[in-house]
């Protein structure tokens, strides 16, 4: 029979399950490898957000930077990061997973190397925007393709490799910041070797990408069905490939029908609308958290408590370390625990967390004990963020949108994420200045209340289910 006649029922969770147990320890290791490459985008995100929270203070004696403009210097590559990611899910669905990879690598090595060599405040913005463009673009192409390629009972795992490895980043940033710090001490220019660094991972993500195979499912979309089924062999058993190409193409053919998703579905399908609303929620959720003022600002929120300069630089590798560790305890937890659960505790850790970082800010006399209880918070704040709410985001905003509208949904969906990161890296440096330490985390606060209470009453559990299932309980749910 051929499989674009869409007459074959899709196989059942279990037997797709059982079909996965007999790959051959070759189409594990294709898969490993794919997904190591692939998060190398992962990898760049996370040391390209994270590097300005050690080069920041040396900048700002550099360059002359005032409140505002370090907010902006901050913030640009996140207004970047909201284009790109539009952009990049759009560009993802019309011409593929892989080129659009392909295309990010480039513009993670020369918006870099525009950081590294910028003369003035105006080039480094524009330099970091563009740099902005590629982390955006990364943060909706990478998890699609993994969720594109990946089993469905090694998504979540596998899909979650890219927040580990956005967390490595950061922590690369971190300590490599320590480092540079360290042996060039406070002479001129010492944050420009702290920002070329991230010019070899992206070297490494163009080559490694020309290796890599097309998504099955993006092949699949444009009735390209035998290259989808080669890519499948690759990654899945002779048996699971067969069945799996059967269930993604019937869909592909009924999509087609529907035409590729785009600005004009949302308009004319109401059950979209409503997912899409879901979509920007969760995006929003996993950054009124205030993640990213302790990614971004943690060694200046370090020195304030009372850390002196050096010493906060090499404490702040505690965050790394410990958002590295929760990401690696977050994949463990996917495989056992629903997703929606996994990401309400997340948000009652963080929330307590928050609280408690603003009272010692604002109780403690500024020294070890204040800088030190201020340190152990950040810790635990990031231990749920990354152990649980970041994963679950990413995963979810990978999984929830149909396959004629992945990427545009994603990328939608991520646009308003990176906007809300914006909003908060820009103005969180003038409250800091305006009204204190403590004063912002009491929003965040309030804002995680807020945040639970919309996560218990609208979001989905997309635990268990294959995409093409998923997308029909969903369609069902929000008609």
């Amino acid at each position: 029979m051929d499989v674009r006649d869409g007459t074959t029922p899709a196989p059942t969770p279990a037997a797709a399950t059982a079909a996965v147990d007999e790959a051959v320890p070759a189409t594990r290791r294709r898969l490993r490898l794919i997904t190591v490459i692939a998060t190398f985008g992962g990898l760049l995100f996370g040391y390209d957000t994270g590097v300005i929270n050690g080069a920041l203070p040396y900048m700002t004696d550099d360059l002359g930077l005032t409140p505002l403009t370090e907010g902006m210097v901050t913030s640009s590559l996140l207004l970047g990061a909201a284009l790109g990611a539009v952009t990049g899910g759009r560009l993802a669905d019309a011409r593929g997973r892989r080129r659009t990879v392909l295309l990010l690598a480039v513009l993670f090595f020369v918006g870099a190397l525009g950081c590294t060599l910028a003369p003035t405040t105006e080039v480094m913005i524009v330099a970091r925007f563009v740099l902005g463009l590629a982390v955006g673009g990364a943060s909706v192409t990478v998890p699609v393709y993994l969720a594109e390629v990946s089993p469905a009972e090694r998504r979540g795992a596998l899909v979650t490799r890219n927040e580990l490895m956005i967390v490595t980043g950061q922590l690369l940033a971190f300590t490599s910041n320590a480092m540079i710090a360290r042996v060039f001490g406070e002479s001129g220019g010492v944050w420009r070797w702290m920002l070329v660094v991230a010019t070899l991972p992206a070297v490494v993500l163009w080559f490694g990408t020309l290796v890599m195979p097309e998504s099955p499912r993006w092949l699949a979309s444009r009735s390209r069905f035998g290259e989808a089924l080669e890519v499948l062999k690759q990654v899945r058993s002779q048996g699971r490939a067969e069945a799996e190409l059967t269930e993604v193409s019937a869909l592909a053919v009924k999509d087609e029908r529907e035409r590729p998703g785009g600005w004009q579905d949302l308009k004319s399908t109401p059950w979209l609308r409503k997912l899409m609303f879901v979509g920007f929620g969760i995006a929003v959720v996993q950054q009124i958290t205030g993640v990213n003022t302790i990614m971004y600002y943690g060694t200046q929120i370090l020195t304030d408590a009372g850390f002196a300069a050096g010493s906060a630089l090499t404490a702040n590798i505690a965050n790394g370390v410990i958002s590295v560790l929760a990401t690696f305890v977050g994949i463990w937890l996917l495989g056992r625990v629903p997703r929606r659960p996994m990401l309400m505790a997340g948000q009652i850790g963080t929330t307590a967390a928050l609280l408690l970082i603003g009272v010692f800010s604002l109780v403690l006399l500024s020294g070890d004990p204040r800088a030190f209880a201020v340190l152990a918070m950040t810790v635990t704040f990031l231990a749920f963020q990354q152990g649980a709410i970041s994963p679950v985001t990413w995963l979810m905003l990978s999984e929830i949108f149909p396959m004629r509208m992945r990427g545009f949904g994603t990328g939608v969906a991520v646009v308003v994420l990176w906007l809300t990161n914006f909003l908060i890296g820009l103005v969180f440096p003038s409250l800091v200045s305006g009204i204190g330490i403590s004063s912002p985390f009491f929003l965040f606060v309030v804002a995680g209340v807020l945040s639970l209470t919309f996560v218990k009453r609208y979001v989905p559990e997309t635990e268990g289910r294959t995409l093409e299932t998923l997308e029909a309980e969903l369609r069902t749910r929000f008609s």
